[in-house]
């Protein structure tokens, strides 16, 4: 399925970021991944037992972002205390890069819906 993947992050790279057409582009794509996954056509893959002893480790700074975006998005985001979207505004401006984090996502959310 991931070859599949190559032609979606380049048709969204092209796309400029956080506007009307990639955030559309972006639910569409969830949307039919997210029917794909739940349909019985597809083979599902085995859920993990149980959480691995390191993972709380990497969800500590999940944590901490989500908190400070939830809180910047209550506050108003200004200039001065920018969200974690506006500081990757930049690096998501070149279009080799807007590809490889499509692609990121759609392989991240391709592994949570099979399971």
């Amino acid at each position: 399925m991931l070859p599949v993947f190559v032609p979606f992050s380049l048709i969204g790279g092209l796309l400029p970021s956080f506007s009307l057409a990639a955030n559309l582009y972006v639910l569409a794509l969830g949307g039919g991944m997210m029917l794909a996954g739940m349909s019985s056509r597809l083979p599902r893959r085995a859920a993990p037992s149980g959480l691995l002893p390191g993972v709380a480790w990497w969800l500590v700074p999940v944590a901490v972002f989500v908190v400070v975006e939830v809180i910047t998005f209550a506050m108003g985001s200004t200039h001065d205390y920018p969200t974690l979207s506006l500081l990757a505004d930049p690096l998501l401006d070149g279009y080799l890069v807007r590809s490889l984090a499509y692609f990121g996502w759609l392989a991240g959310f391709w592994g949570l819906v099979r399971r």
